[in-house]
C-alpha cells in the first residue's frame, strides 16, 4: 500500500537507480502517472516528458484497447470485426482530444527526442495493460534504444502482457488479487491539469530553461 503517488514515485525511483546518469528520458502517462514520474525523474536526474497517446477502443467495448493513436501516428491490432472506416474516425477524434492536451501541457515547450534513447514509461498503476501495450508498439516507431515500463503496482496479467513488448517491466507490487489501481493507494485523488503543468514546469526549471506556461504556481515536492 502506498500513501500517495509521490511516495510511490520515490520508492519506484529507488528501483530504477541503475538508470541514473544514462542517456534516458522519463515519459509520464497523464495525468495520474505525472506525480510518480516527477519523483523518478528528479531522483534519477533525467528529463521528463508526457506521452500524448490515447487508446483506440473496440467499437463494441470502448474500454477494450485495440490500438493507440498519437498526434501523428497510430498502431492497431487487426480485428476482423473492426473496419478501417471506424479506425479512421476514431483516430481523428482522438487527435482532436490530444490537440487540446498538447495545447495545455506542451505548447511551445521542447519535447524530448526518443531516438536511440532508453525510454522509461511511468504510470501510477497497470490494470489490464491493453492501453500501454498499444502505446509501446507506437513508441517503437520512434526507434528508442530500449523501452522500460515502470509502475508502483501492476496486475500479474498486465505485467506478463507488457513483458512481451517491452525490454523490461518493473513493478514494486504484483498482488495475487488485483481490485484496481486505486485500491493500493491511501490517497488516490484525481490529478488536476494545474498539477501536471506545475510539475512539468518544475522539471523545466531544473534544466534552467525558460518556462513556457503562464501558470507558474509551485507544487511543494520537498526540493
Amino acid at each position: 500500500m502506498f500513501t500517495n503517488r509521490e511516495q510511490a514515485g520515490i520508492q519506484l525511483a529507488a528501483a530504477l537507480t541503475h538508470y541514473k546518469g544514462r542517456d534516458a528520458v522519463i515519459l509520464a502517462v497523464p495525468r495520474g502517472g505525472v506525480p510518480v514520474a516527477y519523483e523518478v525523474a528528479k531522483y534519477l536526474e533525467l528529463p521528463m516528458d508526457i506521452i500524448l497517446t490515447k487508446k483506440i477502443g473496440h467499437p463494441m467495448n470502448k474500454e477494450y484497447a485495440i490500438g493507440a493513436a498519437s498526434m501523428d501516428d497510430y498502431f492497431v491490432i487487426t480485428h476482423e470485426d473492426v473496419s478501417q472506416k471506424y479506425i479512421t474516425s476514431e483516430v481523428e477524434d482522438i487527435r482532436s482530444k490530444l490537440k487540446a492536451s498538447y495545447d495545455k501541457f506542451i505548447n511551445n515547450r521542447h519535447q524530448e527526442t526518443l531516438y536511440n534513447k532508453i525510454v522509461i514509461v511511468v504510470d501510477d498503476g497497470i490494470a489490464t495493460g491493453n492501453t500501454l501495450l498499444a502505446t509501446v508498439n507506437l513508441l517503437k516507431k520512434s526507434h528508442p534504444l530500449k523501452i522500460i515500463i515502470a509502475t508502483p503496482v501492476a496486475s500479474s496479467s498486465g505485467k506478463i502482457k507488457l513483458a512481451s513488448v517491452a525490454d523490461e517491466v518493473i513493478s514494486l507490487l504484483v498482488p495475487e488479487e488485483f481490485y484496481g489501481v486505486g485500491a493500493f493507494y491511501e490517497d488516490f485523488e484525481q490529478v488536476s491539469d494545474t498539477e501536471v503543468i506545475c510539475l512539468l514546469n518544475e522539471i523545466q526549471k531544473r534544466k534552467k530553461v525558460p518556462l513556457p506556461f503562464s501558470d507558474n504556481k509551485k507544487v511543494d515536492r520537498g526540493q
